[in-house]
């Protein structure tokens, strides 16, 4: 059971782009013996992805070889603008779906104490 949690708590829970405007995935990342099973949810958000698959990809790549097991539960937009420390979630995955927005804030706000972070169904 440690080295389930250990392995777990390896993992990030927010890895996103220092600036920009950029597509994000919400992922569930779980581990499991026989008897119990172990998750968290984390987000990951890049500049560099055209699509939200790219990101998930790339994440579960990273993710998996620790013996984790990796669920998208949906997506969208970023807007990061560290000069106003201000993140503004919104937006959809064509894809994976919606995002729960809130609970992406909740994360984002672990990270970035002293921003100013909202969300808004609205926008693409």
């Amino acid at each position: 059971m440690e080295a389930l949690m250990a392995r777990l708590s390896a993992v990030e829970d927010v890895d996103i782009d220092d600036d920009g405007v950029f597509k994000y995935v919400l992922i569930k990342v779980s581990a499991s013996n026989p008897v119990e099973e172990f998750s968290k949810v984390i987000v990951r958000g890049y500049s560099w992805a055209e699509y939200h698959a790219d990101i998930y990809d790339a994440a579960s790549q990273r993710i998996e070889p620790l013996g984790l097991d990796c669920e998208c539960l949906g997506g969208g937009r970023i807007q990061h603008a560290p000069n106003n420390k201000r993140l503004k979630v919104y937006g959809y995955s064509m894809g994976f779906g919606k995002a729960d927005h809130q609970i992406t804030c909740d994360l984002l706000k672990t990270k970035y104490l002293n921003y100013n972070i909202t969300w808004t169904d609205g926008g693409y």
